[in-house]
């Protein structure tokens, strides 16, 4: 589609077209240490970082890198939560050449040995409760060297000497690894690297600084080439969406965990860009993100709506003062109305939707922050450089407003392919589309809806159902805190629509009223034939509910059925 239509809607403060510096990421921060020193990059726990000791830790870590034989294009997996020691290993991999491989902590011994099979990583960053499960499965990697470090490495005093015991009494065990051999502990490194700078020749198109790996709901997880242009691009249009945002003077909520690509780019790359504070918590708990928020006072915070509602629903959310937040940006999962509307409320701030994939960096579209204009349901309009369009399903025509069809999105942040995968990454790119998967619409005004994914979508009795529609409505029932809509095996129907539902505290409600309040708000082919209330709905790390887990729950019982 050649007419952006959305373009009309841009304010006058957005560029549609951004001048790009053609510099590696981690340039960023050798800029930010040189106009912002003293500046605090990271505040974790009571522990601050400032620029200069992030700056200088990370060439600590590279040139570390460099004697253990690591070499430009060599794969580094760091397997840390939102951590300082994350930042440098991030940066300090970058310096050194290397692609960084983000690895989900709470993988499986499976998993980890997969990725860094697939990924033929060299180098670990893990932490220290994770050294049994790495080396469980070590012999069957690629891995040379697995680099250990601690929470408790970067917690102030006392904090750093009572954690080793709350550790212990959480997990059951403790970890001593010793500095020799092909384990190296982080404290160790950073007392004996050297933080020389590093030159080494760079291509800003072609250079990969991240292997991502996407959630693999379908197949085996792969690995999105990201390279530094794609990255960077993706920053510079989040900081032209956040044009009321000040160099140096903002601070970002890190809860997103970075080993997602939205917590990556939206904090860990953004506040350093910008030479702002980045608030880091090793994990989501809603009442220490409460007493941070309110003690820390950030301006930003990007989330996903399970965050978000675990925030309204804390029994106690009045206490705290959470004016400090200007603007969020929701990802990973549809944002209810009432959710959105609600957090304003307590805020003051402003919450809108995004969408994007991992293969865009991640957003390629955004609703507009600064902008009283609200479309319901509407996952905003394209980023700047960015163009989208409606194909129709398994053709690559484009479709007019109000049809539905696959969403698909080309521009600087479009990942380079799939890594290994060419087969793959020529199925996903069409002359320089990328077909997201995602069935939506785009509506007169050039604002785009995702009505769902093409593998979620239910046909029940030859009626397409988007799980979307009936998940709306359940949200704005007042017992209802989360919720998820599957296809469910059924003889008659072949799909069935099943609703698992998750209530408030305190709340009571029967599956008739439920049925009854789904039938006065939905046509009658949409409306859930199954309930089942859960105390709580499975999640990814960075809180999206993880549908696909529920339907193979069903389909495992069926199967068990049918065999009884």
């Amino acid at each position: 589609m050649t007419e952006k239509q959305w373009l009309s809607n841009y304010p006058p403060e957005i560029p549609k077209t951004l001048n790009y510096e053609h510099i590696p990421v981690q340039e960023y921060l050798t800029r930010a240490y040189k106009k912002f020193p003293t500046k605090v990059a990271i505040h974790f726990m009571g522990k601050d970082v400032t620029y200069e000791e992030l700056y200088e830790s990370s060439l600590k870590f590279a040139n570390y890198l460099q004697s253990l034989g690591v070499q430009k294009g060599d794969r580094i997996a760091i397997m840390l939560p939102n951590c300082p020691q994350g930042v440098i290993g991030y940066y300090g991999a970058l310096y050194a050449g290397a692609i960084v491989v983000q690895t989900n902590p709470l993988y499986t011994e499976r998993e980890i040995s997969y990725q860094m099979k697939d990924s033929g990583a060299k180098v670990i960053l893990a932490l220290d409760i994770l050294f049994p499960k790495i080396s469980k499965v070590i012999k069957e990697t690629e891995l040379e060297n697995v680099i250990i470090t601690g929470i408790k490495d970067y917690l102030p005093f006392p904090k750093n000497m009572i954690y080793p015991f709350i550790q212990k009494k959480q997990y059951g065990f403790s970890v001593k690894v010793e500095h020799r051999g092909m384990n190296h502990l982080f404290p160790e490194i950073m007392k004996v690297a050297k933080a020389d700078s590093i030159n080494l020749p760079f291509d800003f198109e072609e250079d990969i600084a991240l292997l991502q790996y996407t959630g693999g709901t379908t197949g085996f997880p792969k690995g999105v080439m990201l390279t530094h242009k794609n990255l960077i691009s993706n920053a510079s249009m989040c900081n032209a969406w956040l044009y009321k945002c000040k160099e140096g003077e903002e601070s970002i909520l890190g809860i997103l965990p970075f080993f997602h690509v939205y917590g990556m780019t939206t904090v860990l790359i953004l506040s350093v860009m910008l030479g702002n504070r980045m608030i880091l918590l090793p994990k989501f708990d809603v009442e220490t993100a409460l007493k941070t928020i309110d003690k820390q006072k950030p301006t930003l915070f990007p989330g996903a709506p399970t965050i978000y509602i675990a925030i309204l629903n804390h029994p106690e959310v009045q206490k705290y003062d959470l004016s400090s937040i200007v603007a969020c940006l929701s990802g990973s999962a549809a944002l209810p109305l009432e959710v959105q509307e609600k957090f304003e409320k307590v805020t003051g701030g402003k919450l809108v939707e995004g969408y994007g994939l991992t293969e865009t960096s991640p957003v390629s579209h955004s609703n507009l922050i600064y902008s009283n204009v609200r479309v319901k349901g509407s996952v905003g309009i394209p980023w700047p450089d960015t163009d989208s369009a409606i194909f129709g399903i398994d053709s690559c025509d484009p479709l007019p407003p109000g049809e539905i069809g696959e969403i698909v999105v080309k521009g600087p942040q479009v990942m380079k392919g799939y890594w290994n995968r060419p087969e793959e990454t020529e199925m996903t790119m069409r002359d320089g589309w990328l077909l997201t998967g995602d069935l939506g619409y785009m509506d007169e005004n050039g604002f785009f809806f995702v009505v769902d994914r093409k593998k979620d979508m239910i046909i029940a009795g030859g009626y397409n159902i988007y799980p979307r529609d009936v998940e709306e409505v359940l949200y704005e029932h007042p017992a209802v805190q989360e919720c998820v809509v599957a296809g469910v095996p059924d003889s008659y129907r072949g799909e069935t629509v099943k609703a698992f539902i998750v209530l408030k505290e305190g709340a009571n409600i029967t599956e008739e009223e439920l049925n009854k309040f789904c039938r006065e708000n939905l046509a009658a082919f949409k409306v859930p034939r199954i309930y089942e209330f859960r105390t709580e709905l499975p999640k990814t790390a960075v809180g999206k509910i993880l549908r696909r887990t529920l339907i193979e729950e069903e389909k495992e019982k069926l199967k068990q059925v049918v065999n009884s």
